[in-house]
Order: C-alpha cells, then sequence, then structure tokens
C-alpha cells in the first residue's frame, strides 16, 4: 500500500465518522413512547418524582422547539414575542405575558441522545401585585417504545 493510500483510509474514515455523528445531532430525537420523570420545586418544596408516559409523533419530533416551546394562549394578559434559540441539541426559551396575570416562563432543554433528554421550566407569576410562588419543574425523559 502507497503512503498515500496509508494516509487517505484514516481521513476518510475520520470524514465518514464525522458525518455519521453530525447525522445524529441533526436528527434529533425518535419518535415513539416516552416515559417523562417530572419533579416540581414550588416555593422551595420539591414534590415526589411522577412518572408519565407520551407519545411523540414523527411531525414532533421533525419540530423540536415547537413541540417543546410554550404557546401564548392568555385570558386578558398580551404575551410579548417568544425568545427561542436552538442549536439542533439544546433549546432555550423565555416568555413574558403581562395583563391580569403577569407570567414569566424560561426553559431550557437538552437532546442530548435520539432516546433521551432532559429539560427545566421555571415559572414566575403575579396577579393584582400579588407574588405567586414561583415553580421549577424538571423533566428527565427516556424512549421506551415505539407507539401503539
Amino acid at each position: 500500500m502507497s503512503r498515500v493510500h496509508r494516509l487517505a483510509l484514516p481521513v476518510a474514515v475520520t470524514a465518514l465518522l464525522a458525518a455519521m455523528l453530525s447525522l445524529a445531532c441533526a436528527e434529533g430525537i425518535q419518535a415513539g413512547l416516552w416515559k417523562l420523570t417530572t419533579t416540581v420545586e414550588t416555593g422551595g418544596m420539591a414534590g415526589p418524582p411522577h412518572d408519565t408516559f407520551k407519545c411523540l409523533t414523527p411531525e414532533q419530533v421533525k419540530d423540536l422547539p415547537a413541540t417543546f416551546s410554550p404557546q401564548a394562549t392568555t385570558i386578558n394578559s398580551i404575551c410579548a414575542p417568544l425568545e427561542r434559540t436552538f442549536d439542533g441539541e439544546k433549546l432555550h426559551f423565555h416568555l413574558i405575558c403581562k395583563g391580569q396575570l403577569d407570567m414569566e416562563l424560561t426553559g431550557a432543554f437538552d437532546f442530548d441522545s435520539a432516546r433521551h433528554y432532559t429539560g427545566t421550566v421555571e415559572a414566575k407569576a403575579s396577579m393584582a401585585g400579588q407574588t405567586m410562588p414561583g415553580s421549577v419543574q424538571k423533566v428527565d425523559a427516556q424512549w421506551v417504545s415505539e407507539c401503539k
């Protein structure tokens, strides 16, 4: 094997692995049945973990920012445009609504593999000048199976 061929093979393998890794990250998470383990902390007191299951469709996992960002549906409040960043692996959002209910939501999700993600959503609210206890919701999600 010539010196050129010996150098070309590692370069080609490295390029192929890099392409496969970028495709894995670009694909996001897998559609299917997910187990979500959620803990909620309100006013500094953490509740027990709670498990739920959710089926995510192929359409939902194709648009992770839309699927995992809050929808501004309030009555007697006006929401600023949703601030959101997504780099293919990490999603961050911030939403502020003012009116009868003043509310601020801040969220971060980390889609660390096709079959696992974590997220945190912090909510602050006040009504008629009275601040309500804030809450932090943390989720650890694991892919279980195809949806039935």
